[in-house]
């Protein structure tokens, strides 16, 4: 066998071995199914979102509920809270449903110059937060491999990437994830037009936009909007955007009228053994596990707190 021949079946060998090793040694217990995983799960493997970090998107035809992510994009954040304590959106649209790409909301009818207007205390323009210090960040890492960072996981339960612990993290552009729009200008964002990937991950976007949070309940009222004709999915007929009721910070909301919702936590056992179910399928459909998981492809589960009141 030739040296080329060598390198090529041990190539082979390195790239079935995730595949061919996910069967367990005789003797080990059987690998758990994702919903056994979540049937096993404890109280303590569940956190309910900060209020002050939850934002209500309320449609004709239900509620959305989004976390944001001060840990990534606090100018943003703050400017979005105040935006939403303002009532900044109410009464405006998704006015944008880009094919296999995002959403988007805003004040459909302002001039580029004037979307970014102020309401109160928020600010017209900020600095781009596509990316943060990774120092301090506690960060899940992954052990798949990533083709569009050297290093993916998760932090403060958000799907993230960096480039080292000591280099630069920054939020992932999964579907959920809550952008905020912008002009060719770096800096040219507020927060006041935000977007909804609900296509297939647009990576490529990864530290190029200021992801501020990520949708926790309610997609399902997103993806499935009518795609608008033209060419970026903007409706070129105003009576078929999708009017926005109101945009309410959580923590604004008295607690009775607020959402029931916890989140798996993202550093813990459990959420690991989660990942696994995903990464190698063991339910009665699959026949064959994967042996690799991508990032994007991890969804995060939520449900209504477990204590005999929801």
């Amino acid at each position: 066998m030739t040296r080329s021949s060598l390198l090529t079946a041990a190539l082979a060998a390195t790239l079935l071995a995730p595949a061919l090793a996910a069967d367990p040694p005789a003797g080990t217990a059987a690998p758990r199914t994702t919903q056994e995983v979540l049937d096993a799960s404890a109280t303590s493997d569940w956190r309910t979102p900060d209020p002050a970090d939850t934002l209500y998107l309320d449609l004709e035809a239900g509620r959305v509920v989004i976390e944001l992510a001060p840990a990534f994009a606090p100018d943003h954040v703050e400017n979005i809270r105040t935006l939403a304590r303002g009532g900044f959106w109410n009464g405006t649209s998704v006015y944008r449903s880009h094919d296999n790409f995002v959403v988007q909301f805003g004040d459909a009818d302002a001039d580029d110059g004037t979307k970014a207007k102020p309401l109160g205390r928020a600010k017209t323009a900020l600095p781009a937060e596509f990316e943060r210090d990774a120092r301090g960040l506690a960060f899940h890492a992954l052990p798949d491999r990533d083709g569009w960072a050297p290093e993916v996981g998760f932090a403060n339960g958000f799907p993230a990437a960096r480039d080292g612990a000591d280099g630069r993290a920054w939020m992932a552009h999964c579907y959920g994830a809550l952008g905020a729009g912008r002009g060719n200008e770096a800096d040219s964002s507020n927060g006041a037009e935000l977007y909804v990937v609900t296509g297939q991950s647009p990576r490529q976007l990864d530290r190029n936009m200021s992801v501020v949070g990520r949708v926790i309940r309610g997609m399902e009222l997103l993806s499935a909007l009518p795609r608008g004709p033209g060419p970026l999915g903007v409706y070129d007929d105003p009576a078929r955007r999708t009017p926005i009721r109101a945009i309410t910070l959580a923590a604004d909301v008295p607690e009775a009228g607020r959402e029931r919702i916890e989140v798996l936590r993202t550093d813990t056992d459990t959420f690991d053994a989660y990942v696994e179910s995903r990464r190698n399928r063991r339910d009665t459909f699959y026949k064959r596990p994967a042996g690799h998981v991508d990032l994007c492809n991890i969804a995060i589960p939520e449900r209504t707190p477990q204590d005999g009141r929801g």
